[in-house]
């Protein structure tokens, strides 16, 4: 009971008084003297944050040791979280436990204006130019990987896409010399560094604990690597457009250039933004798509069909893969890679009539809400068709959120789809797969939930066949910000007038709006997109619908006006 009232005395029973018109956060029943519902979040915090849920709905308090959280379910209180500034909701301090991995005064561990400098320095791996010659490196890794498979055989599933996705974007976001020295050596570092993510490591990521010594010996190395590669290319003056060669060149505002240790932290920032989505989320489509049969050899005769008509596969390729896309969206519905995001209140807040006081941690879970009934219909079912056309607004806006959302969105989240879908296309254009009957669970060991190992799978070479070769279809849409149903397919210009709003404030760069349509969009001077036609004329229908379709982020938005109304320039 000294225990518990100390924590009351320092953090507050029930936290300073709410002002006139606003309550506390509803507490969830449970936990222990002192500590709370420590025990359940170490545990299992995915399956305390769906009984926090089921029996509190939308707004739920609790604590976690000496920390107060209050978790937050549905799209209006998604939007809320993610469009509120880094003053009031920072998620610095919650991530603090990447610091091990990225390095001290790297990304979460610097000021506010550090860090963004450095991730202007990742972006340009990621920017459309860059992302349109991934395809075919993507394509040649896989090929490598089942190079030796032979006619049948099995593999373990989680382990192989792995290995793949480590090769396939360090390759892409990182250049071939990086790909090539550090081989299997790199693939093991990194997978050590992700076991480091655990959820005790919110609470503490310095305890002497097996994982966090194997996740710092790790890093030690990595540095070691990734400077004798930098000394390499220093000494034989060789320039470059891969990603270590653009963080070597890259200077701060002040001149200074990045250290050794500051390149690996950023290197390994951007493998985290392309790899970990990759790397579970190809595994689990393909699991769920090995229980849906149905949708599987539909998904494999339109794969059949893009491919069969030969040529690299570019990302416009990959784009025409419309029901690859709907089975990976469906999946990151399913099995989002983070179940849980956080910001830190940095002054009194409120959602609602709740209040929120500062220094309270803010939690989202993409899974939780995800497989609510109130948002999701079925929820439970796979069902890829959900992100099809013809169920176009069937999902609230911001009620899809895998990927996070507003200024704060994992950048890497066009990469991780082009990737998936591109390893899944080239994989099931050559095998036939089925279970071995390992159970399929959730690995809760790492932060980041893939399925649990063994999950083996049986493979054999597929029969040539021959199919029908049609015209290339068009473009489909895709999921707009936080789940604002699919926007229109760049196709078939409207009668109606088009006008463009753009939201420059959830804006981060990628810029591929600008390779859609240059007449319409350009950078900026602060490297955010900035509009030069409001109404476009008709001759740019397709490509300003293009650009809506495609941009990471989902800042545009295009509605139609009576063909009356006014058109013209900005």
């Amino acid at each position: 009971m000294q225990l518990q009232s100390f924590v009351d005395r320092t953090f507050g029973r029930k936290g300073r008084r709410p002002p006139p018109g606003l309550r506390p956060a509803p507490r969830l029943s449970g936990g222990l003297p002192g500590v709370g519902h420590l025990v359940d979040f170490v545990r299992q915090p995915l399956g305390l944050l769906t009984r926090a849920h089921a029996e509190l709905g939308e707004v739920a308090g609790f604590r976690i040791g000496p920390r107060r959280l209050v978790a937050l379910y549905g799209p209006e209180a998604h939007e809320a979280v993610f469009r509120a500034p880094d003053q009031l909701l920072n998620p610095q301090e919650a991530y603090g436990f990447m610091t091990p991995i990225f390095g001290k005064g790297v990304v979460y561990d610097a000021p506010l204006e550090t860090m963004g400098e450095q991730v202007k320095m990742l972006l340009p791996a990621l920017k459309d130019r860059r992302m349109r010659t991934y395809g075919e490196a993507i394509v040649a890794e896989v090929e490598q990987s089942i190079a030796g498979w032979g006619e049948e055989g099995t593999i373990d599933l989680v382990e192989y896409c792995r290995v793949l996705t480590n090769f396939t974007s360090s390759r892409c976001l990182l250049g071939v010399e990086f790909r090539e020295q550090m081989n299997e050596e790199f693939a093991a570092i990194y997978h050590d560094l992700e076991r480091g993510i655990t959820p005790i490591a919110y609470l503490n990521p310095y305890l002497p604990l097996p994982a966090f010594r194997r996740r710092d010996q790790a890093r030690v190395r990595l540095v070691q690597l990734v400077t004798r590669i930098v000394e390499e290319r220093r000494r034989q003056a060789r320039t470059g457009e891969d990603f270590l060669q653009t963080l070597m060149e890259a200077r701060y505002s002040d001149g200074r250039p990045l250290t050794e240790d500051e390149i690996t932290g950023l290197l390994l920032a951007a493998m985290f933004a392309g790899h970990h989505t990759s790397s579970v989320t190809t595994a689990w489509t393909l699991l769920e798509l090995l229980r849906d049969r149905r949708y599987l050899a539909a998904m494999v005769e339109q794969i059949d069909q893009v491919l069969g008509r030969g040529g690299p596969v570019t990302m416009q390729t990959v784009r025409e893969l419309s029901l690859t896309e709907q089975a990976v969206k469906e999946t990151l519905r399913l099995h989002p890679p983070l179940f849980m995001l956080i910001r830190v209140a940095q002054a009194d807040w409120s959602f609602r009539d709740v209040y929120i006081p500062r220094g309270t941690w803010v939690v989202v879970s993409p899974t939780v809400s995800h497989l609510s009934p109130r948002y999701f219909r079925d929820p439970q079912r796979f069902d890829p068709d959900r992100f099809s056309p013809a169920r176009e607004g069937e999902m609230a806006d911001w009620s899809y959120i895998p990927f996070g959302g507003g200024r704060h969105k994992c950048l890497g989240n066009a990469f991780a789809l082009l990737q998936i879908k591109t390893i899944l296309a080239v994989l099931l254009s050559r095998y036939e797969f089925d279970l071995c009957g390992d159970a399929i669970q959730d690995d809760f060991q790492s932060m980041v939930i893939g399925p649990k190992e063994p999950c083996r799978l049986r493979y054999r070479r597929r029969l040539a066949r021959t199919v029908s070769v049609p015209a290339p279809p068009p473009a489909r849409p895709v999921q707009k910000e936080g789940g604002n149903g699919l926007s229109r397919c760049p196709v078939h210009a409207p009668r109606r007038r088009l006008r463009l709003w753009l939201d420059r404030d959830l804006c981060q760069g990628h810029a591929v709006c600008v390779g859609e349509a240059p007449e319409v969009f350009a950078v900026g001077a602060d490297g955010k997109v900035q509009l030069l036609l409001e109404r476009p004329g008709p001759e740019l229908y397709d490509k300003v619908l293009a650009a809506e379709a495609y941009c990471p982020t989902h800042t545009i938005q295009v509605v139609e006006e009576e063909a009356d109304g006014a058109a013209g320039g900005a």
